[in-house]
C-alpha cells in the first residue's frame, strides 16, 4: 500500500469535487454536491434554468473551489515518489478532470457553435495544445499498479463529448419542469450510461453498439431526442491535425420509414447495384453504408415496416453486416442504430405487425417522451415557459412578452388547464401561430376535449358520474390506448360486443 499524500483536513471537499467527475448534471444530485461543496456561496439557480446559459449559478464559485484544491493536491502529489495510496489516486485523478473540464468548457463551447454555424476554418481546435500541457502537468507520472490513464487526446475527445451532449440535451429539450428535466437525465445516462466511471474506462467507444429506442405519442419530440443522442457521440480527435475524426453535425440521418414506398425504403437503407430492379441505373450506396463509424441512423416510425423488412434489419443489427441489393458481398454496418415509434408495442406484438425478436433486439435502452397533458397537470407554471419558448422563435425576442401574455390568457380562458392538447407540443405551437395571426385557436375538435383519464380521476373525487357512464368512459379509456375490441375484451375479462356497445356509449355522448 503506497503512502498518504493528500492533506487530512482535505479529503472531505476533495471527494466532493471528485463526484462531480461522474455525476449526471440533471440529477438533483449535482445541486446537492454543489450546495455542500461551497456552503454558503452556493446561489440559488433561476427559476428559468432551462436555458444553457443560467443552468448553473455557481459556475464560476465551483471552477475557483475546484482551482485551489487540485493546484494544492497537485503540489503534494508532486511531493512524492510515485509510491501513492490507490484511494487518494482516485481522489486526485477526479478532482483534476472537474478541474480540467471547467477550465475548457468555454473553449469547448465556442468550437461547438462554430461548427454549428458552419464558420470557414472551424475545424480545428488549436487550443488542444494548451490542454495538453496543463494534462501532462498534473499528471507527470503513474503510480505502479494503478488504473491506466487515457492519453490526453482520449481524455479531450471525452470532454468534447460531454459539452457536446449538454448542449444538444439543452438545445432539442425545452422545458423547466421536473418531467422536462427527467427527460434530460434519462437521455444523458443513452449517452454516457448511469455509471459515467465505467463509460470512461472502457465504454465510451462502445456505445454505437447499442440500439437506442424511443417511444411516445405524435407531436412529443421524438426526433428530437433521437437527434441529441446521436449527435452527442463519442468521436475520436487526431492531437497531430488537432481535428476530430468526423464533424458531429454531419453524423445524424433521420429516415421516416411510413414516407418511403417498399422498393425505395430497401434502396435507401442497403443501397443497391445496378440493374437489380427497373430505375437502378448505377451502384448506389445506402444509408447504411455512409453512416460511417461514428455516425447516427434514426428509423423512424419502425413499427410501419412489414415484416421482411423487419427480418432483414434484425440480422443487421445481430452481425452488423448487410447486402446491398443485387448484391453478394457482405458490408460491415459501422454506425448505431436509432429506432422510435409512437404505437402500444405490446399491442403491436400481440396483433402479429410487430416482430417480438425485432422488439427484444431495440429494447436495450428505452426513452420515453411524455405527453404534453401530462406535464402540464404535473407542472402547470410548464405552460407559460413553452409558450414563450415559441413566442421568442416566431414572433422574435421584442414581441415575445406581449405574444406569451395573449396566448396564455387565451388558452386559459378558452381551452382551459384540462384540454388534452392531442397534437401535443406540435399542437401547442400551432396555438401560438394562430393566435399571433387570428387571435384565436380552434381545435380541430371544437368541443374542448378533456382526456378520459382525466376524466375518471376528478368523477372518482367528486362521485359526479352516473355507475353506467362511469363503466362507458372507463371501457373507453381502455380501448383508446389498445385501438383494439378484442384486446380491450381480454384485458378487462369482458364479453367483445360488452366492450363495443359501452365504447360506442360513451363516443356518443362526448358527440352530444
Amino acid at each position: 500500500m503506497g503512502s498518504s499524500f493528500l492533506p487530512v483536513s482535505d479529503r472531505p471537499i476533495l471527494e466532493l469535487i471528485g463526484q462531480l467527475a461522474y455525476c449526471n448534471p440533471f440529477m438533483p444530485m449535482r445541486l446537492e454536491l454543489e450546495k455542500e461543496i461551497l456552503g454558503d456561496d452556493y446561489r440559488e439557480p433561476k427559476a428559468d434554468a432551462g436555458n444553457l446559459d443560467v443552468f448553473s449559478a455557481n459556475l464560476q464559485a465551483l471552477h475557483e473551489v475546484t482551482e485551489h484544491y487540485a493546484e494544492k493536491a497537485r503540489l503534494a502529489f508532486y511531493a512524492t515518489d510515485g509510491n501513492v495510496d490507490s484511494e487518494e489516486f482516485r481522489i486526485y485523478h477526479r478532482v483534476v478532470y472537474v478541474y480540467l473540464f471547467s477550465s475548457y468548457r468555454e473553449p469547448f463551447q465556442e468550437f461547438i457553435v462554430r461548427r454549428v454555424s458552419r464558420v470557414q476554418g472551424g475545424g480545428t481546435c488549436g487550443f488542444y495544445r494548451q490542454f495538453e500541457a496543463e494534462y501532462t502537468k498534473f499528471f507527470p507520472l503513474r503510480p505502479e499498479g494503478m488504473d491506466a490513464r487515457h492519453p490526453p487526446e482520449v481524455v479531450f475527445s471525452v470532454f468534447f463529448q460531454i459539452r457536446r451532449a449538454f448542449f444538444h440535451i439543452f438545445e432539442f429539450i425545452i422545458g423547466s419542469s421536473p418531467a422536462a428535466n427527467r427527460l434530460r437525465a434519462r437521455v444523458w445516462q443513452s449517452i454516457f450510461t448511469h455509471d459515467m466511471g465505467r463509460y470512461q474506462r472502457s465504454l465510451f467507444d462502445r456505445m454505437g453498439d447499442i440500439v437506442t429506442f424511443i417511444t411516445g405519442p405524435s407531436g412529443t419530440g421524438k426526433e428530437l431526442v433521437s437527434r441529441a443522442i446521436g449527435m452527442s457521440r463519442f468521436i475520436p480527435f487526431d492531437s497531430d491535425t488537432l481535428e476530430f475524426a468526423e464533424d458531429f453535425h454531419n453524423g445524424f440521418i433521420p429516415v421516416n420509414l411510413s414516407a418511403l414506398t417498399e422498393t425505395l425504403l430497401e434502396s435507401e437503407l442497403f443501397g443497391h447495384r445496378k440493374g437489380s430492379f427497373t430505375g437502378a441505373l448505377q451502384d448506389r450506396k445506402g444509408y447504411l453504408e455512409t453512416c460511417g463509424n461514428f455516425g447516427t441512423i434514426l428509423l423512424d416510425e419502425i413499427t410501419e415496416t412489414r415484416a421482411d423488412i423487419q427480418v432483414k434489419l434484425l440480422r443487421v443489427l445481430q452481425t452488423r453486416q448487410f447486402q446491398r441489393l443485387g448484391d453478394t458481398r457482405l458490408l460491415p454496418f459501422q454506425g448505431k442504430f436509432m429506432a422510435a415509434s409512437n404505437r402500444d408495442l405490446a399491442v403491436e406484438m400481440r396483433e402479429g405487425r410487430f416482430r417480438e425478436d425485432f422488439y427484444y433486439r431495440l429494447c436495450a435502452d428505452r426513452v420515453q417522451t411524455l405527453a404534453l397533458r401530462e406535464i402540464l397537470q404535473e407542472d402547470p407554471k410548464e405552460l407559460r415557459y413553452l409558450v414563450t419558448y415559441i413566442s421568442r422563435r416566431i414572433a422574435g425576442e421584442n414581441e415575445s412578452e406581449a405574444l406569451t401574455g395573449e396566448a396564455c390568457d387565451w388558452i386559459q380562458k378558452n381551452l382551459g388547464l384540462r384540454y388534452a392538447w392531442p397534437g401535443n407540443f406540435r399542437e401547442l405551437e400551432q396555438c401560438v401561430r394562430n393566435i399571433m395571426l387570428h387571435g384565436e385557436y380552434i381545435p380541430e375538435n371544437t368541443q374542448i376535449h378533456v382526456s378520459r383519464s382525466q376524466l375518471l380521476t376528478d368523477a372518482l373525487g367528486a362521485g359526479s358520474l352516473p355507475a353506467d357512464q362511469f363503466l362507458s368512459e372507463y371501457i373507453a379509456s381502455v380501448y383508446e390506448r389498445t385501438s383494439s375490441y378484442k384486446e380491450t375484451a381480454r384485458l378487462l375479462e369482458m364479453d367483445r360486443r360488452t366492450v363495443k356497445k359501452y365504447a360506442d356509449m360513451a363516443t356518443e355522448t362526448e358527440e352530444d
